[in-house]
């Protein structure tokens, strides 16, 4: 495509952009790493340095559009050099702004010290022993008793009910729950009877589901405690010693279960892409296991999940030289930012040794940083050691994704997330007594 035809497409419908979206990104970069669009106004931020200004500045930069940046418009017409008020004012009419994603200090930080109850060493590393686990028996339901090829959709038969899982467990909910948790949101067992939630599972709001579940958890726990995770999250109170409403604590929860488990998703599907189509990667990771974490860095940089992220700005301010009014929405790409050729060298490439890998923005900057970016790395980290020790000539499948060459792939139609709707792939099983924790 021309260059001077990306000037003109509407980055927000045109599926053109979606198999490939980097060089379109480049060629915004390539006019300004802050460059006000064509699409409704947008900034877009495609550098990495600018980018991590907007991250950090929580006092010029509004995440109350966070999610849906220009959709729907807002519910007011900025005025003058400070908008701060009229957003307060407005907050409750923006899209999910129940939800800690949108909100800015100080509310944020109360909503999430919730999580940080949560997110301690301890159990992350009772999580981690929950991985190890969960990788096999997921790696079990696909190769069953079969021994020579296994052909496999990764992203439903493993990624999804991998990842939907490791969060369960994080957030305590009962094992003889777990099943109902994958029928529920789309990953159920292979040959799983779910005709009983048929109708429920076609027409039931996922997040509403899980809101319902996790209040009836944490209004037992508040009634009833128990020495179990949900009760320490029920009885968790904000810094000032004050308790939460049971809605506020799970919508910290829910929001982790869903932005952790669809983040996770992509990695892991992106991640089998790589390794199924370059095997010299697969053999260096073989001989040398503690290249694992860098691999799973290199992946979150190349393939981000989070395909644009917003902001809106509060008071007049100067990015990158360029001087973006309040009431400014401004677009942060990850994709771009982390292939932005100013921070990493030769950025479209895979490369095992990149010495600044960490300095990717995948999980964002600032407080509103991911907080299951420690987790998503853990996960990735142990699903690879998991794939490596139980799979080997790991190929994708060609019936599916075309030959070598000419591989053809799908990716999810939207401007938020970047990720394959399958992998399909085939690859030769090791019994699981080859698998060391």
């Amino acid at each position: 495509m021309p260059e001077s035809d990306y000037d003109t497409l509407d980055f927000f419908t045109d599926q053109s952009l979606v198999p490939n979206p980097y060089p379109y990104f480049d060629h915004l970069r390539s006019r300004c790493p802050v460059l006000k669009t064509s699409n409704y106004g947008v900034v877009a931020v495609t550098g990495h340095e600018e980018a991590s200004v907007v991250y950090k500045d929580a006092e010029v930069y509004s995440s109350c559009i966070a999610v849906g940046g220009p959709f729907p418009p807002l519910p007011f017409t900025p005025e003058g050099h400070d908008i701060s008020a009229q957003i307060e004012a407005h907050r409750g009419e923006l899209p999910m702004s129940e939800h800690m994603v949108t909100m800015d200090p100080p509310e944020h930080s109360r909503a999430r010290s919730l999580l940080n109850r949560l997110l301690t060493p301890k159990r992350l590393k009772e999580n981690e022993e929950f991985m190890w686990r969960l990788a096999d028996e997921q790696l079990d339901e696909i190769i069953g008793d079969q021994t020579g090829t296994v052909h496999c959709e990764f992203l439903s038969e493993y990624a999804k009910p991998f990842s939907l899982l490791v969060i369960a467990d994080l957030l305590g909910v009962p094992e003889e729950d777990h099943d109902e948790f994958r029928e529920m949101l789309g990953a159920p067992r292979p040959g799983a009877n779910v005709g009983s939630l048929e109708g429920e599972t076609l027409d039931h709001n996922p997040l509403e589901w899980l809101e319902n579940k996790f209040c009836a958890y944490l209004e037992d726990r508040r009634a009833n405690p128990r020495d179990d995770i949900l009760t320490g999250l029920a009885t968790a109170k904000y810094p000032e010693g004050d308790t939460p409403e049971i809605i506020d604590v799970v919508k910290s929860a829910t929001f982790l279960f869903a932005a952790g488990q669809e983040t996770t998703t992509k990695l892991l599907s992106a991640s089998i892409r790589l390794l199924a189509e370059r095997p010299d990667v697969v053999e260096r990771l073989r001989a040398d296991r503690s290249r694992i974490p860098n691999f799973v860095e290199e992946m979150l940089r190349m393939e981000s999940p989070v395909k644009s992220a917003f902001r809106l700005v509060k008071k007049d301010t100067v990015l990158g030289g360029v001087e973006l009014p309040a009431g400014t929405i401004v677009m942060v790409n990850p994709g771009a930012i982390n292939r932005d050729p100013r921070r990493f060298d030769h950025p479209h490439e895979f490369d095992f040794d990149r010495s600044n890998v960490r300095e990717h923005l995948a999980f964002g900057r600032g407080a509103h940083s991911c907080p299951g970016g420690p987790l998503a790395r853990v996960e990735g980290r142990v699903s690879i050691e998991r794939i490596l020790d139980r799979m080997t000539d790991i190929r994708l499948d060609e019936e599916k994704h075309g030959p070598a060459g000419d591989h053809n792939f799908n990716y999810e139609p939207t401007f938020i997330l970047r990720g394959l709707t399958e992998i399909n792939i085939t690859f030769t099983p090791v019994q699981p007594h080859a698998a060391t924790a």
